[in-house]
């Protein structure tokens, strides 16, 4: 199949579009039209920072795909005609750590836009067996495309949120409201914690409260981090919280995001680590032990875990449509340079047009 493609060349050259072939679906693996593809901040690190890639370059980016299948191998026929979300790590299912239940470090898993071809492109070849089916009907103003940001964003805040333990009452807090931070801490809100999100950036903070997706909101651009560790012990006094036990999302993937959840550990909280930063960030580590604290990583979510992550979305738990933004796919280079200025508000989701010469 002849397909459009926005392919990288060399890290920080400009994407080029091109028209290239991908081969017929094995018999476990299918083709996807791709309805929508989701730019994601690892994106911009491949493409930008020379965040290495496990597929040599040249190289299709984008990970956060939902489309339908249009070809499928022999062993896949059921899949034909599906609506799907295509999960961002897509674990073999088969292997010692995926039978132990710890698919996300499967070690033959696949990861769009890194390990094969992405979804920045009119179609994908990828494997059957983790796709999540999406109901042919979608709530009123749902789109098929904004469910893009399920594949990575919203499912991996669900796992991280899941494997913290967070339940009714817990205090939670969000570092970061933009993107993944925006739906881990409507996740939370969902399984009625109490919710304080921080940012920089006030219009972030303000998006959330609108649709009620927290309890509170802290702006601390330019508080020093012993104000921040205060104003939080405030909130978490007001919500119930206490002093103990917290659960702290990193999610902003920037160095001061990540000092400032580290900074506010405290007895018996938990650390997860969703945001990615490629580099260095200085903590006092035996902080995890004076406090029985815990911290912890989370990449992708599991593919057992997408049908109720998409409940959420489509009982209307969790909202997309005013956290997404979709953009023709043609102005990819375009959106990409608005990224890197941080102008764009919303998850910027690519829809294939007739601008990448369909």
């Amino acid at each position: 199949m002849r397909v459009r493609a926005f392919e990288m060349r060399a890290v920080r050259e400009p994407l080029a579009l091109v028209e290239r072939q991908i081969a017929e679906p094995s018999a476990t693996e299918v083709v996807v039209e791709v309805v929508g593809c989701g730019l994601c901040h690892t994106d911009l690190g491949f493409l930008d920072d020379g965040v290495p890639t496990r597929h040599p370059l040249p190289l299709v980016l984008g990970h956060e795909i939902v489309g339908r299948v249009v070809e499928a191998g022999s062993a896949a026929r059921n899949r034909l005609g599906q609506n799907v979300i295509v999960p961002a790590v897509m674990a073999c299912g088969q292997c010692a750590l995926c039978c132990q239940g710890r698919a996300e470090i499967c070690r033959a898993q696949i990861f769009p836009g890194c390990d094969v071809h992405g979804g920045f492109a009119t179609h994908v070849l990828v494997p059957a067996h983790a796709l999540c089916e999406v109901p042919k009907t979608l709530p009123k103003g749902l789109e098929l495309a904004h469910l893009a940001v399920v594949a990575d964003a919203v499912s991996t805040a669900f796992a991280a949120v899941k494997k913290s333990g967070l339940g009714q009452g817990s205090f939670a807090v969000v570092v970061g409201a933009g993107g993944v931070g925006g739906f881990a801490a409507q996740i939370a809100k969902a399984r009625v914690a109490k919710v304080l999100a921080l940012d920089v950036d006030e219009s972030r903070l303000a998006r959330l409260a609108e649709v009620n997706a927290v309890d509170a909101t802290l702006c601390v651009r330019g508080m020093d981090p012993k104000a921040v560790r205060k104003a939080v012990r405030e909130h978490a006094h007001e919500a119930g919280g206490g002093d103990t036990c917290w659960h702290i999302f990193e999610t902003s993937g920037t160095a001061a995001g990540q000092e400032t959840a580290y900074s506010l550990l405290t007895h018996g909280a938990v650390l997860s680590v969703v945001g990615f930063h490629a580099g260095s960030v200085q903590i006092k580590l035996s902080n995890l032990m004076a406090f029985a604290a815990r911290a912890e990583g989370t990449w992708g979510c599991p593919a057992e875990l997408f049908p109720a992550c998409l409940e959420l979305v489509l009982d209307g738990r969790v909202q997309l449509a005013p956290f997404v933004e979709l953009f023709p796919m043609s102005q990819l280079p375009d959106v990409l340079d608005r990224a890197r200025r941080h102008e764009l508000t919303a998850r910027p989701v690519l829809v294939p047009d007739q601008g990448m010469g369909l």
